[in-house]
């Protein structure tokens, strides 16, 4: 898929690379960005061209938001109109300044642009980071918790790790669902019918052999099949399982009787 024009928003922060040095790693870049729907792209002093044949190859179809990005020569100028930075660094700085993970940076950035801020994620030149004078300028600094041993990330990878937590921050979907195929969810009459059935056949077979122990057995038993959020499928192939084992059973007593 290429998409053919973006729209920077003052609802969403800049990515600022600060002297990129390879144009391919600004293409993916730009892929990692479009995919966690962040659409503004600045530039300070990149090393080559960001529109050369390589960086549109990697930027995979998000070529559009290096069509659209802004070059600046120094980190002061690229950031001149934004009220908050954030800058990234895998390294202490000594500086005094809060560190945040990318998902509480996304957090705060979030609630500053409700606030009516305009905002900016700094990441730096891929063999160095971000020079101490780029950090100065910055409000928060970001540092992500990765192992101690091995905590090397490229380019694409960093500024894709900040922008999913943006992205995940904003997005309204439950972080788990049920995929149900073609069946809908089962209502409960249908549920009821199997827990009847089911318990009927348990009464027959003694497995209640306790009497004052059903209601609660009971319970347990729906209770189990209620937490597995069946479909209307999923009761009918219930409903022949209970069957074939009571007819297999009885055939197998009518068997032995004969």
């Amino acid at each position: 898929m290429v998409v053919t024009e973006v729209t920077p928003s003052a609802e969403k922060p800049a990515v600022i690379l600060v002297r990129p040095q390879l144009a391919e790693n600004i293409g993916t870049t730009t892929r990692a960005m479009l995919n966690c729907g962040l659409t503004e792209l600045r530039l300070v002093a990149p090393r080559e061209d960001w529109l050369s044949e390589r960086a549109i190859a990697a930027s995979s179809g998000a070529d559009a938001l290096l069509r659209a990005a802004q070059r600046f020569d120094t980190t002061e100028e690229a950031i001149t109109d934004l009220h908050r930075i954030y800058a990234t660094t895998a390294r202490n700085r000594f500086m005094v300044k809060p560190v945040v993970t990318p998902r509480q940076a996304a957090a705060e950035l979030r609630q500053h642009i409700v606030d009516g801020s305009r905002c900016g994620v700094l990441f730096g030149p891929e063999r160095t980071g971000l020079e101490n004078d780029d950090v100065a300028l910055a409000d928060v600094v970001i540092t992500v918790p990765l192992n101690p041993d091995y905590c090397s990330l490229n380019l694409a990878q960093s500024v894709l790790l900040v922008a999913y937590e943006w992205f995940q921050a904003g997005d309204p979907a439950a972080p788990r669902a049920m995929t149900k195929g073609a069946t809908p969810v089962a209502v409960k009459k249908d549920l009821v019918g199997l827990f009847e059935h089911l318990e009927r056949e348990l009464d027959d077979c003694g497995f209640f052999r306790v009497a004052e122990k059903r209601p609660v057995m009971v319970r347990n038993i729906r209770n189990m099949f209620e937490r597995a959020d069946l479909t209307q499928q999923e009761v009918r192939t219930l409903h022949g399982i209970v069957h074939e084992l009571v007819t297999w059973r009885r055939k197998k007593a009518e068997a032995e009787e004969a």
